[in-house]
């Protein structure tokens, strides 16, 4: 069975990128392009993993961590935030809505992975 990604972000080149760095065969990801689809996917799907942008249309990533934690069936999803936003006060922010961690754009695709090599074992 793969490793299932969700991934919210809003900026295709992104959500492009993700998608070839993991393009192994044993990730599969998922992708929204906006905070209500997020939400929709995180809540209709079974992921190992939700990568969330915090700047979002429609509805912020901070917004909908706090929801994912508030719902017994993603509450425990590790939930890591994809962002540019790096001040302490946006990581804070995130830590105390339920995020796992914060990778911080631009990332480098070993970061990335070696979460997922962490989170698989």
């Amino acid at each position: 069975m793969p490793f299932r990604i969700l991934l919210v972000e809003d900026e295709p080149v992104i959500r492009e990128l993700v998608r070839s760095m993991l393009a192994d065969g044993t990730v599969e990801v998922d992708c929204a392009e906006n905070g209500p689809e997020g939400l929709k996917l995180a809540k209709s799907g079974t992921y190992n993993l939700i990568l969330l942008d915090v700047v979002l249309p429609q509805m912020d990533g901070i917004t909908i961590c706090r929801l994912l934690r508030a719902d017994p069936k993603t509450a425990s999803t590790p939930l890591y935030m994809l962002t540019a936003k790096a001040k302490k006060a946006d990581v804070e922010a995130a830590t105390k809505a339920g995020a796992n961690g914060y990778i911080h754009k631009p990332f480098r695709g070993a970061e990335l992975m070696e979460l997922i090599e962490k989170l698989k074992a």
